[in-house]
């Protein structure tokens, strides 16, 4: 593949050509698809795979991003959708956010987003509004069979279901104002370009996305009071969710980070090795150590200024040891109720995806330059108020 086929105008030309369609609506995407194409090309050092896959990944954001504009103009009704009083999860990855999200969504009162619903959020033009029908489920199912066949531990690191719910982080790389994308290859360019930016189209286009997907629900027969949101990726930019959704409540997860940062270092490092000829499982250490240090900085900075009324703290050895009743904290929280239906289908979800059922995950700090007392300097802020009794 040629250097020509990752320049900004190849790549927007091949997706306006997917559907016929030209308008991208306001051109915030421009910018950090010029700077993570360019990374892409020139630094990510990219295998004949990983080339191919994610070329073809910016392609399909691009392409959804037209298919969004084409609903718009045909359904302006869209934009009246309403998100009230979001739940969002945030926390360290590895903190049971995962587990807490895909339980409560099991509850029916809620949204979630699905997998294939965040990959590619926007239908094809002629959906006929049937979940049977809708060929993202095929497209999704066929892309995540190719990740675990090209790397099957990634099954003992996270569990993977195209139709079950999952991070909205996804949906934020919709617009490219993400660090989505540096979980697939080391781009340190677009690292430091992004971290810099000021994130706000990014999360406009994130609710704007989350709209669309209740519209889309609500056309498919299914009903739902309020979303539960989780991603991990929402702690560097907290304040922008209070902007965006101002009636917000956040759960935050916590554990030790000696023990997540090398846990989500053995998850992007097994990522990156399925792309990239240069997948340094050291680099992969040290980047995302400093990456969630300078995000938990930023949520405590917020939470000192606000205040702690709109967040409910969890610890993950309380999720694990007793899951439903760490649920009910959330409820209350919410001010609902967890009614005998919601409390049913959570009980059969976490029967059907108990973590004995998935291969065990093994690895060690030093595989990823990690030192215990080196995390323990990182986060030392953190560890004094959260974690060290």
């Amino acid at each position: 593949m040629s250097a020509q086929e990752f320049d900004p105008d190849t790549v927007v030309i091949a997706a306006q050509g997917i559907d016929g369609l030209n308008d991208f609506g306001d051109d915030s995407y421009r910018e950090p698809l010029s700077q993570l194409l360019w990374s892409l090309e020139h630094e990510a050092d990219l295998n004949e795979i990983g080339r191919q896959v994610l070329r073809q990944r910016v392609v399909d954001i691009l392409a959804s991003r037209l298919r969004v504009q084409e609903y718009l103009r045909r359904y302006p009704e869209i934009l009246d959708e309403q998100i009230r009083q979001p739940l969002v999860i945030a926390g360290m990855p590895r903190t049971g956010t995962t587990m807490l999200h895909r339980t409560i969504a099991a509850d029916p009162r809620m949204y979630a987003p699905l997998w294939y619903e965040v990959r590619y959020p926007s239908p094809a033009l002629d959906w006929d509004y049937t979940i049977e029908g809708d060929q993202r489920i095929v497209d999704a199912r066929a892309e995540m069979k190719a990740m675990i066949d090209a790397n099957p531990s990634l099954l003992a690191i996270h569990p993977m279901d195209a139709t079950g719910p999952d991070e909205d982080i996804m949906l934020l790389e919709q617009s490219f104002y993400s660090f989505n994308i540096q979980a697939y290859a080391n781009i340190p360019s677009f690292d430091a370009w992004i971290e810099k930016a000021d994130h706000t189209p990014g999360y406009q286009y994130f609710k704007l996305l989350l709209q669309f997907l209740q519209w889309q629900k609500k056309r498919a027969g299914l009903g739902g009071q309020r979303w539960v949101l989780k991603a991990p990726h929402h702690l560097h930019y907290m304040d922008l969710i209070f902007k965006v959704f101002p009636d917000a409540s956040v759960v935050q997860s916590h554990r030790d980070p000696v023990d997540t940062i090398p846990s989500l270092a053995s998850l992007v490092a097994g990522v990156w090795i399925i792309y990239s000829d240069s997948a340094d499982p050291q680099v992969v250490g040290k980047q995302w150590a400093r990456k969630f240090a300078r995000g938990m900085s930023h949520t405590m900075a917020l939470r000192e200024q606000m205040g702690d009324d709109r967040f409910l703290d969890l610890w993950f050895k309380d999720t694990v040891s007793q899951p439903l009743a760490e649920i009910q904290k959330i409820y209350d929280f919410l001010g609902m109720e967890l009614t005998g239906e919601a409390r049913a289908e959570m009980e059969q979800w976490q029967d059907f995806n108990r973590r004995e059922l998935r291969p065990s995950h093994d690895y060690t700090l030093g595989q990823f330059g990690l030192t215990e007392e080196g995390l323990k300097a990182q986060f030392r802020e953190y560890r004094e108020k959260y974690i060290v009794e």
